[in-house]
């Protein structure tokens, strides 16, 4: 989740070199499994490997296992398996699958309504992001994958997180970064209405208005489409001052 690194009793380590970090970063995406040695030409040189590409593969895995030498023990974590290559992660940890759990231990608390816990988990969760993965250089079909699945969980983190400070009443604190996630993220519509129910619920219902109508011109102009039903219905509960909108709680039904 974002540049490389291992981490190994608070020591940081990263790799400088750009292929053997791509190496490594599949090798590690794909813990405890066998990836082939097409697989992982492919993540490192796309669909133009060199001529003596599996003479290059064997020294980047030879670096790799260099680089993950630990003196109290004796053999490498990345083994060779035919037809190809796999990394034992045994009791070590990744990021994303760190946030993966944050995240379904997030939604459990939402579900019970525990709503500090689930925003306690949230936000875990999204500060282990870091950027986009590798920088942004991975290639292969299996780090943009994982990076596709990374931005898609990383906003509906980012969404859940309103939701849930929205049921805590935290209406007030939450209109800047709204307004600013519905900047960065135009066709989502669930930040606009997040943001219209904050503002309603701060007495600036005419600001919450404005907002629907610039999403709506949003819309329109990007893919000639309606706001969805979930943001007409919360139009139509602000213009008719319906009174459910003022109960912190209404925020989890959305």
């Amino acid at each position: 989740m974002g540049p490389l690194r291992v981490i190994d009793d608070q020591k940081n380590s990263t790799i400088k070199a750009r292929k053997i970090e791509v190496l490594l970063a599949v090798l590690l995406v794909r813990a405890n499994q066998v990836v082939t040695v097409d697989q992982l030409i492919r993540e490192i040189w796309g669909e133009e490997p060199p001529r003596r590409v599996i003479a290059a593969l064997h020294v980047y895995v030879s670096q790799i296992r260099k680089f993950l030498k630990r003196p109290d023990e004796a053999e490498s974590p990345v083994l060779t398996r035919p037809p190809g290559y796999m990394l034992l992660l045994g009791s070590d940890g990744l990021d994303f699958r760190n946030f993966e759990q944050l995240m379904k231990e997030g939604r459990g608390f939402f579900r019970a309504k525990d709503y500090e816990s689930a925003t306690q988990s949230f936000e875990k969760a999204l500060n282990l992001y870091r950027g986009p993965l590798l920088g942004g250089a991975s290639q292969g079909p299996i780090l943009q994958g994982l990076q596709t699945w990374l931005n898609e969980s990383c906003l509906e983190c980012k969404e859940m997180v309103m939701y849930a400070r929205l049921a805590l009443g935290r209406h007030r604190e939450l209109i800047s970064d709204l307004y600013w996630l519905s900047t960065e993220h135009p066709l989502r519509e669930a930040f606009y209405r997040q943001l219209m129910l904050a503002l309603h619920r701060s007495d600036r219902r005419a600001d919450a208005l404005r907002v629907y109508q610039r999403a709506r011109r949003t819309l329109n102009e990007e893919l000639g489409l309606e706001p969805g039903q979930a943001l007409q219905e919360m139009q139509r509960a602000i213009l008719a001052a319906d009174q459910r909108l003022a109960l912190p709680d209404f925020a989890s039904q959305l």
